[in-house]
């Protein structure tokens, strides 16, 4: 589990596929592995990594198909920046939010324009998230807990203040740029919990308009 606050940025140095998925080297610059042993989880630009070597001056990591699949790992290139966030531990600040490293989908940054010394974003989620992602709610972006200020369907947007621009790879993005999303845990749950015993049948899919209008939380 993790925070969503980053602690440093890191740098992909190699890629290596092997036989359908990837090992990648993370140059892990100022973050500090003094304390980071094998096996350990490390949050790279929100996707939960456990650290298979421990070079010196970062660590390698597996990264599965499925993962691959549904990040933007499979997009990265020797010389991207990324995010970095070790696990909490009991001792660490929760920050952020509760944050699993495990991404729920690949959103693309729709604009950036300046708001006084912030910058105002906006970003497209796929549209299976939208319903995860509420005014003033929690979204992770890239391993970043951030405060959702506006949501219009599929688009939701971030004031970034200039300390997390600074701290995190969020100063290089552009339009088009693409990034990790993880939603809201809880609402995950909560969803998963309101279908009762409807969970239980093959095939769910979910707190569908449908579903919510046969017990009687939605009217057309």
């Amino acid at each position: 589990m993790f925070t969503g606050i980053i602690e440093a940025i890191g740098e992909v140095t190699e890629l290596k596929p092997l036989g359908g998925d990837l090992r990648v080297r993370v140059k892990s610059g100022k973050l500090d592995l003094s304390d980071v042993q094998l096996g350990d989880s490390i949050a790279t630009n929100g996707v939960c990594l456990t650290v298979v070597e421990l070079p010196g001056d970062g660590y390698w990591a597996d990264v599965s198909a499925e993962t691959l699949d549904v990040t933007s790992v499979k997009s990265w290139k020797t010389g991207d920046r990324v995010n970095l966030e070790k696990a909490l531990t009991p001792q660490t600040r929760l920050g952020g939010h509760i944050v699993s490293g495990h991404v729920d989908g690949i959103g693309e940054v729709v604009w950036r324009r300046k708001e006084a010394r912030a910058e105002r974003f906006r970003v497209r989620a796929p549209e299976n998230l939208a319903k995860y992602i509420a005014h003033k709610g929690s979204i992770t972006v890239d391993g970043t807990s951030l405060t959702v200020n506006a949501v219009d369907g599929a688009e939701f947007e971030l004031t970034i203040v200039p300390h997390t621009l600074q701290e995190t790879i969020m100063g290089g993005y552009t339009a088009g740029t693409r990034v990790n999303l993880e939603v809201d845990l809880i609402a995950r749950y909560l969803e998963r919990l309101l279908l009762g015993d409807a969970a239980a049948k093959p095939d769910s899919e979910g707190l569908t308009v449908e579903f919510l209008a046969k017990h009687g939380f939605y009217k057309a």
